[in-house]
């Protein structure tokens, strides 16, 4: 059996070798071509990778985030300024979404009373966020 061989500088050869020495080294090439093969599909391409949307999604905007924060931030340091009625009232019904109606009558007030509170709370927020 002949068996091509190949040198590093790219010259080739063929060798004369026995059938059991030809089948040894086909099972070799065989393995060989095997283990490349397996290596090539566990490796991509970088330019295949989006690396920026891995590790920051293009639809993020930090600088919004950024900001948003900042503001939310002034905003409950302004709302520890007002007077605990105040902060409760805003709290409800801002954040919580209690109805109006349902503080007055939870307090046995009327529902006006409870506006009037709220702009004044409100009112106060404004002044303080300025």
């Amino acid at each position: 059996m002949k068996i091509k061989y190949i040198f590093a500088n790219n010259e080739t050869t063929e060798i004369e070798v026995s059938e059991e020495w030809g089948a040894f080294v086909l099972d070799l090439d065989r393995l060989d071509y095997n283990n490349k093969q397996r290596e090539t599909r566990r490796h991509c391409s970088l330019e295949a990778l989006n690396l920026d949307d891995a590790y920051l999604p293009s639809d993020v905007n930090v600088e919004a985030d950024v900001i948003r924060n900042e503001r939310y931030k002034n905003l409950e340091a302004a709302i520890a300024q007002l007077s605990p009625d105040h902060q409760r009232l805003i709290r409800e019904i801002c954040f919580e979404g209690i109805p109006a109606v349902e503080i007055a009558r939870r307090e046995g007030v009327y529902k006006t009373a409870i506006s009037n509170r709220l702009n004044r709370a409100l009112k106060n927020l404004k002044k303080l966020l300025e």
